[in-house]
């Protein structure tokens, strides 16, 4: 009985570690200091300093190194999240045509599949198309 507690506590012991925050083992040279955690073969961005979530210093094409251009690093942040949002928006829509078929009610698209159910929008009526890359267009102006 003795045994099967003292192995309890060890594996209660050993999960409950894999929880706690990990010691910071970057060793005390500078050089090893400014390689990324994410890719050591490189060096950590200036402006990656562990601060935002997620952070390890992750930036092999240096989008975060453009402040001539004036865009900020958080509203690039901001911008990842909503092009995010929209690609789940958009496996979920192409799931629902491909699974369920065009829209009730929608006589131009009869085609079970996608991107012919598309095709066929557009040859029957392009405007409605155009229309809704307009709209699109002034939303991501508007959103920033």
């Amino acid at each position: 009985m003795v045994k099967v507690i003292a192995l309890a506590a060890t594996l209660l012991a050993g999960s409950a570690s894999a929880f706690s925050p990990a010691a910071n083992g970057r060793p005390s040279s500078a050089i090893a200091a400014e390689k990324s955690q994410s890719l050591p073969f490189m060096n950590r961005p200036a402006l990656l300093d562990g601060s935002m979530a997620g952070d390890v210093g992750f930036d092999p094409l240096g989008l975060s190194n453009i402040d001539d251009v004036g865009i900020d690093l958080y509203w690039l942040r901001e911008a990842e999240v909503k092009h995010a949002r929209v690609a789940m928006m958009a496996v979920v829509g192409f799931l629902q045509v491909e699974i369920f078929g065009p829209a009730p009610g929608c006589e131009m698209a009869t085609d079970p599949c996608q991107t012919d159910a598309f095709w066929q929008i557009w040859g029957a009526h392009p405007q409605y198309i155009a229309f809704g890359l307009i709209m699109i267009g002034i939303i991501e102006m508007i959103s920033g």
